[in-house]
């Protein structure tokens, strides 16, 4: 029974200097890296375009008829007053040929794009951009009209001075003929 208890023991101890001694592996694996934690942040919504829907808008009101534009400028000055109102009107005054309208049109798009209304905040560029754009129209149509004005007067003028030649070539013609002057020949 000594005996084998020794050869257990003796067992024992080979096989636990086998663990301890255990050959190290020549390309040890890497410790596992966990996964990245992605932290999903909710952005808010982008905000609804404004603008685009007038584009669209304009680009209708630049296919109407005189009379149209003059039956939607009707339909929206029903409507309640609103910066996106107050644009369209502006739109529409801008093709109109009424002697004011494009200042009217420029007064309301000035009106949106220096108010302080959060509601105009989506407007203000596209308002400063056509306000602009009628400045620059009303300025041409005031240079038109002085060239215009300028022709007129110019027109006048040659028919004045056409006028004065006329006269002057029927003066000539009743003048009495000179006679031919002779030559003189000195001794």
């Amino acid at each position: 029974m000594k005996a084998n208890l020794i050869l257990c023991l003796l067992a024992c101890l080979a096989l636990s200097a086998c663990t301890l001694n255990s050959p190290i592996p020549a390309d040890p694996a890497p410790p596992p890296v966990p996964a990245p934690v992605i932290e999903v942040i909710s952005a808010p919504p982008p905000p609804p375009d404004e603008v685009a829907p007038l584009l669209s808008y304009h680009q209708s009101l630049r296919r109407m008829t005189q009379g149209e534009l003059l039956k939607e400028l009707s339909g929206l000055g029903l409507q309640k007053r609103s910066p996106r109102v107050a644009v369209q009107m502006g739109m529409a005054l801008m093709l109109t040929r009424g002697s004011s309208d494009l200042a009217r049109a420029q007064a309301l798009l000035d009106s949106v794009a220096t108010s302080a209304d959060v509601e105009a905040a989506p407007f203000r560029s596209l308002a400063q951009l056509l306000s602009s754009n009628c400045a620059e129209t009303r300025r041409l149509y005031d240079h038109a009209d002085k060239l215009a004005t300028q022709q007129k007067d110019n027109q006048r003028r040659i028919e004045q001075l056409n006028e004065i030649v006329e006269g002057l070539k029927a003066i000539e013609r009743t003048l009495p003929v000179r006679p031919a002057p002779t030559s003189q020949v000195t001794k």
